[in-house]
């Protein structure tokens, strides 16, 4: 995704990457069970050899298309630790009172999970009355808001001071606030990103070596035609794909999924003949569930990006209100839901695959479908959701910005500031601005 004269592999090799594995499974397929109808209605019994499927290349998010050229041809991120950093946004009044202690803590060089694992050796509690809202990047500068629950308010004797942290790693505390709830996963608004890059080669001046031999009206140009872009991005969105942490390291999350999903089903726990309340089952094989869905999602999405109905809506859409949950079916477009799509008020959705998909019609149900049945690989990952009766779900096709705002530190370096809502990635608007990101 490095060449600036080559638009078209630019927005289709995600597509294409995805037909040549489908075509040699097909082949595959079609010898073994003697013709192709039999390929195209394989089954979760009949298992994909993964020998055949270059999964790190599928999962790979920069080979997935954008509705436009970036003007960025190259550029490095997370060069340092502050050069990608997050905060997490979750506005509360807290009451001052109960057994919680809510805790504003700002860590570089170590993950979310780590961090409650320490809290919990340092407060002396078990590990699953830590609580907190999102899990945040390693490679980051980050603050978020974790809760302990400290019984009658007994607090350690020593202050929180890992000394079992390596060179790179850093934990402090910002505020502390007592609370009478549990911090629990979901519950921030939204994430503010503050990210750098660094070195940049522009698009419009790069020469074969990717050097920026320009003159100085050639580099206010190309300055120029990146700030369009983001003017353009920050009042239409981008594609909302799910990032490249969702698969894992070379997509081992969705080899996961696949062996998961070869093994059978287990057998939901009789409930208790005494239990009075009936106990919402304990989610299992969460990552590897999440990388099936997302995959498919990313596929379709793709599929939307290359016909352009991503950010316009087909006959049939389910479409998500901006801002919140709610979702409503439209059989056909007029001018008003044109107007609302337009203005941002609502967005073309795609599913999170899984049972009881009925809400999606026409055109839009016609294009999911066809995404999945034209891959062996993805159906596979779509029989498992459904055979663990995993019930389908809806997301926006399309990444609103929020206060986005950037400045030039020198002529290679770009400090971009913007807000996503949750559940969302800061890759997908780096992706659309640079062909390839190195980090």
């Amino acid at each position: 995704m490095t060449s600036q004269d080559n638009q078209n592999q630019i927005t289709t090799t995600s597509q294409d990457s995805l037909d040549s594995q489908a075509a040699t499974l097909d082949s595959t397929a079609v010898a073994q069970n003697g013709n192709e109808q039999k390929a195209n209605d394989q089954t979760a019994s009949e298992q994909i050899d993964l020998a055949h499927i270059d999964i790190a290349a599928i999962t790979d998010t920069a080979n997935l298309p954008q509705p436009s050229l970036q003007p960025i041809q190259q550029a490095t991120y997370k060069a340092n630790t502050t050069d990608f950093i997050v905060n997490e946004l979750l506005p509360l009044d807290f009451t001052g009172e109960g057994e919680h202690l809510w805790l504003h803590i700002e860590k570089s060089g170590m993950n979310t999970a780590y961090l409650a694992k320490l809290l919990s050796e340092w407060a002396d509690i078990p590990l699953r009355d830590v609580g907190y809202s999102g899990l945040k990047d390693r490679h980051a500068l980050t603050t978020q808001w974790f809760s302990l629950r400290i019984p009658k308010k007994q607090l350690p004797p020593t202050e929180f001071a890992p000394v079992d942290i390596g060179e790179n790693e850093t934990v402090t505390i910002l505020a502390q606030h007592w609370h009478n709830k549990k911090l629990n996963r979901g519950t921030h608004r939204a994430n503010q990103f503050v990210i750098t890059l660094r070195d940049i080669q522009f698009a419009s001046v790069g020469d074969k070596n990717g050097e920026n031999n320009a003159s100085p009206e050639q580099l206010l140009s190309a300055k120029e035609a990146v700030e369009q872009h983001l003017t353009r991005i920050g009042r239409n969105g981008v594609p909302n794909y799910f990032g490249p942490q969702r698969f894992g390291r070379q997509g081992n999350n969705v080899r996961e999924a696949l062996s998961l999903f070869a093994r059978p089903p287990r057998e939901p726990r009789p409930q208790p003949k005494k239990s009075k309340r009936k106990r919402a089952p304990r989610e299992q094989n969460t990552m590897e569930l999440s990388a099936a869905r997302s995959l498919i999602f990313n596929e379709i999405l793709a599929a939307r990006v290359l016909n352009g109905s991503w950010n316009t809506g087909l006959a049939g859409e389910v479409f998500n209100l901006d801002g919140s949950g709610s979702i409503f079916t439209s059989e056909t477009l007029d001018d008003t839901l044109h107007a609302r799509i337009d203005s941002g008020d609502i967005h073309p959705t795609a599913v999170l695959w899984g049972t009881d998909n009925d809400k999606v019609t026409g055109s839009a149900a016609d294009l999911e479908s066809e995404v999945v049945q034209h891959s062996p690989l993805l159906m596979q990952l779509a029989t498992g959701l459904e055979q663990r009766d995993i019930k389908a779900q809806r997301r926006a096709l399309r990444l609103p910005i929020e206060a986005l705002s950037w400045e030039w530190s020198d002529d290679q370096t770009l400090v971009l500031n913007f807000t996503l809502t949750t559940g969302s990635f800061a890759t997908s608007v780096l992706a659309s601005l640079v062909q390839q990101l190195v980090s």
